[in-house]
């Protein structure tokens, strides 16, 4: 069940959301860090 919800939030992240992967680490908002960070604990879930 918790493995299908994130599987569902990883599919509305990767569709809604922003790709940050081209961006520079070091120059990024606070809001682009949350996002990022957000987005590695959904995927963290979901390959657990």
């Amino acid at each position: 069940m918790k493995k299908s919800l994130f599987k569902i939030l990883a599919k509305i992240n990767k569709s809604i959301l922003p790709s940050v992967s081209k961006l520079n680490v070091n120059k990024l908002s606070k809001a682009d860090k949350v996002l990022v960070a957000y987005k590695y604990w959904v995927t963290l879930h979901v390959l657990d």
